[in-house]
Protein backbone atom coordinates (compact mmCIF):
# COMPACT_ATOMS: atom_id res chain seq x y z
CA UNK A 1 0.00 0.00 0.00
CA UNK A 2 1.51 3.52 -0.98
CA UNK A 3 -0.02 5.36 1.48
CA UNK A 4 2.46 8.48 1.58
CA UNK A 5 3.06 8.85 -2.16
CA UNK A 6 -0.83 9.00 -2.77
CA UNK A 7 -0.94 11.40 -0.17
CA UNK A 8 2.10 13.75 -1.93
CA UNK A 9 0.17 14.05 -5.52
CA UNK A 10 -2.88 14.56 -3.58
CA UNK A 11 -1.01 17.85 -2.24
CA UNK A 12 0.53 18.63 -5.06
CA UNK A 13 -2.88 18.62 -6.98
CA UNK A 14 -4.41 20.28 -4.54
CA UNK A 15 -1.70 23.09 -4.37
CA UNK A 16 -2.62 23.79 -8.02
CA UNK A 17 -6.37 24.23 -7.58
CA UNK A 18 -7.77 27.62 -8.56
CA UNK A 19 -8.28 28.17 -5.41
CA UNK A 20 -5.13 26.88 -3.66
CA UNK A 21 -3.96 31.24 -3.39
CA UNK A 22 -6.73 31.87 -1.46
CA UNK A 23 -7.15 29.03 0.54
CA UNK A 24 -2.68 29.77 1.62
CA UNK A 25 -3.78 33.35 2.44
CA UNK A 26 -6.65 32.75 4.48
CA UNK A 27 -4.56 29.64 6.18
CA UNK A 28 -1.68 31.79 7.02
CA UNK A 29 -3.94 34.70 8.36
CA UNK A 30 -5.53 32.38 10.90
CA UNK A 31 -2.81 31.10 12.10
CA UNK A 32 -1.04 34.29 12.83
CA UNK A 33 -4.07 34.84 15.16
CA UNK A 34 -5.68 31.59 16.08
CA UNK A 35 -5.35 28.33 14.26
CA UNK A 36 -2.33 25.98 15.17
CA UNK A 37 -1.59 24.83 11.79
CA UNK A 38 1.58 26.33 10.12
CA UNK A 39 1.17 28.09 6.20
CA UNK A 40 3.97 25.94 5.06
CA UNK A 41 1.77 22.79 4.77
CA UNK A 42 0.18 24.72 1.55
CA UNK A 43 3.39 26.91 0.99
CA UNK A 44 6.03 24.50 0.34
CA UNK A 45 4.04 22.48 -1.62
CA UNK A 46 2.44 25.30 -3.73
CA UNK A 47 5.86 26.59 -4.07
CA UNK A 48 7.11 23.10 -5.15
CA UNK A 49 4.43 22.20 -8.14
CA UNK A 50 4.71 26.11 -9.29
CA UNK A 51 8.49 27.19 -8.71
CA UNK A 52 7.90 29.75 -11.24
CA UNK A 53 5.33 32.04 -8.79
CA UNK A 54 7.04 31.31 -5.52
CA UNK A 55 7.79 35.55 -4.84
CA UNK A 56 3.92 35.51 -5.44
CA UNK A 57 3.10 32.61 -2.91
CA UNK A 58 5.80 34.13 -0.40
CA UNK A 59 4.10 38.29 -1.10
CA UNK A 60 0.32 36.76 -0.24
CA UNK A 61 1.80 34.46 2.64
CA UNK A 62 3.51 37.39 4.36
CA UNK A 63 0.42 39.58 3.97
CA UNK A 64 -1.90 37.65 5.23
CA UNK A 65 0.23 36.20 7.97
CA UNK A 66 0.62 39.89 9.34
CA UNK A 67 -3.12 40.47 8.87
CA UNK A 68 -3.35 37.71 10.67
CA UNK A 69 -0.97 39.10 13.25
CA UNK A 70 -2.86 42.37 13.59
CA UNK A 71 -5.78 40.63 14.23
CA UNK A 72 -4.11 38.17 17.51
CA UNK A 73 -3.29 41.65 18.58
CA UNK A 74 -6.43 43.03 18.67
CA UNK A 75 -7.58 39.59 20.31
CA UNK A 76 -4.91 40.32 22.92
CA UNK A 77 -6.37 44.25 23.97
CA UNK A 78 -9.90 43.21 24.15
CA UNK A 79 -10.35 39.69 24.59
CA UNK A 80 -7.20 38.85 27.08
CA UNK A 81 -10.00 37.63 30.29
CA UNK A 82 -12.17 35.15 27.76
CA UNK A 83 -8.45 34.00 26.62
CA UNK A 84 -6.37 33.11 29.46
CA UNK A 85 -8.32 30.13 29.74
CA UNK A 86 -8.43 28.80 26.04
CA UNK A 87 -4.62 28.96 26.11
CA UNK A 88 -4.68 26.77 29.07
CA UNK A 89 -6.85 24.28 27.91
CA UNK A 90 -4.98 24.20 24.70
CA UNK A 91 -1.70 22.93 26.07
CA UNK A 92 -0.52 27.13 25.30
CA UNK A 93 0.28 28.10 29.32
CA UNK A 94 4.15 27.49 29.36
CA UNK A 95 4.84 28.47 25.94
CA UNK A 96 2.71 31.67 26.65
CA UNK A 97 4.77 32.16 29.57
CA UNK A 98 7.95 31.98 27.71
CA UNK A 99 6.49 34.59 25.20
CA UNK A 100 5.87 36.96 28.13
CA UNK A 101 9.32 36.66 29.02
CA UNK A 102 10.78 37.10 25.90
CA UNK A 103 8.47 40.42 25.61
CA UNK A 104 9.74 41.42 29.00
CA UNK A 105 13.87 41.26 27.96
CA UNK A 106 13.78 41.66 23.87
CA UNK A 107 10.65 43.82 23.42
CA UNK A 108 10.38 44.16 19.53
CA UNK A 109 13.15 42.11 18.87
CA UNK A 110 11.12 39.24 19.90
CA UNK A 111 8.12 39.84 17.22
CA UNK A 112 10.69 39.75 15.03
CA UNK A 113 12.87 36.43 15.59
CA UNK A 114 9.03 34.97 15.90
CA UNK A 115 9.08 33.88 12.50
CA UNK A 116 11.50 31.41 12.88
CA UNK A 117 10.22 30.24 16.27
CA UNK A 118 9.30 27.31 17.39
CA UNK A 119 7.03 28.54 18.99
CA UNK A 120 3.33 29.08 17.86
CA UNK A 121 3.74 32.81 16.10
CA UNK A 122 -0.09 33.46 17.43
CA UNK A 123 1.41 33.67 20.99
CA UNK A 124 3.41 36.10 20.09
CA UNK A 125 0.81 38.35 18.22
CA UNK A 126 -1.74 38.34 20.72
CA UNK A 127 1.18 38.71 23.54
CA UNK A 128 1.99 41.91 22.04
CA UNK A 129 -1.71 43.25 22.24
CA UNK A 130 -2.30 42.00 26.01
CA UNK A 131 1.52 43.96 26.82
CA UNK A 132 0.05 47.13 24.99
CA UNK A 133 3.38 46.87 22.38
CA UNK A 134 3.72 50.06 20.25
CA UNK A 135 1.39 48.78 16.90
CA UNK A 136 3.14 50.66 14.22
CA UNK A 137 7.09 48.34 15.30
CA UNK A 138 4.58 45.79 15.92
CA UNK A 139 3.49 45.49 12.40
CA UNK A 140 7.54 46.54 10.63
CA UNK A 141 8.32 43.88 13.08
CA UNK A 142 6.12 41.23 11.74
CA UNK A 143 6.66 41.86 8.20
CA UNK A 144 10.11 41.39 8.64
CA UNK A 145 10.16 38.52 10.67
CA UNK A 146 7.32 37.05 8.89
CA UNK A 147 8.60 37.41 4.90
CA UNK A 148 12.21 36.60 5.81
CA UNK A 149 10.81 33.08 6.96
CA UNK A 150 8.15 32.83 3.84
CA UNK A 151 10.53 33.99 1.12
CA UNK A 152 13.11 31.65 2.54
CA UNK A 153 10.86 28.52 2.40
CA UNK A 154 9.15 29.40 -0.37
CA UNK A 155 12.62 30.48 -2.26
CA UNK A 156 14.76 27.30 -1.01
CA UNK A 157 11.62 25.11 -1.86
CA UNK A 158 11.56 26.53 -5.65
CA UNK A 159 14.82 26.27 -6.13
CA UNK A 160 16.16 22.92 -4.75
CA UNK A 161 12.53 21.27 -4.81
CA UNK A 162 12.28 20.31 -8.33
CA UNK A 163 15.69 19.07 -7.85
CA UNK A 164 14.85 16.82 -5.06
CA UNK A 165 11.35 15.87 -6.34
CA UNK A 166 12.73 12.39 -7.84
CA UNK A 167 14.39 11.43 -5.08
CA UNK A 168 11.71 12.51 -2.45
CA UNK A 169 9.26 10.25 -4.39
CA UNK A 170 11.41 7.36 -4.15
CA UNK A 171 11.28 7.53 -0.96
CA UNK A 172 8.53 9.50 0.32
CA UNK A 173 7.25 5.86 1.94
CA UNK A 174 9.98 5.12 4.20
CA UNK A 175 10.34 9.24 5.19
CA UNK A 176 6.54 9.41 5.35
CA UNK A 177 6.47 6.56 7.87
CA UNK A 178 9.75 7.95 9.84
CA UNK A 179 8.37 11.16 10.08
CA UNK A 180 4.87 8.97 11.86
CA UNK A 181 7.72 7.13 14.10
CA UNK A 182 9.48 10.53 15.21
CA UNK A 183 6.38 12.23 16.24
CA UNK A 184 5.24 9.21 18.18
CA UNK A 185 8.50 9.36 19.82
CA UNK A 186 8.00 13.15 20.88
CA UNK A 187 4.86 12.80 22.11
CA UNK A 188 5.77 9.60 24.00
CA UNK A 189 8.77 11.63 25.60
CA UNK A 190 6.56 14.76 26.16
CA UNK A 191 4.17 12.59 28.00
CA UNK A 192 7.46 11.35 30.48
Amino acid sequence: MKLFSNIYKKVIEYSRHKYAERYLSALSFAESSFFPIPPDVMLIPMSLAQPSKWIRFATLTTIASVLGGIAGYFIGVWAVDWLHPVIVDWGYAEKFSQVKDLFNRWGIWAVLAAGFSPIPYKLFTISAGLLSMAFLPFIIASAIGRGLRFFLVSGLVAKIGPKMEPLIIKYIEWLGWLVVLLLVLIILITQV
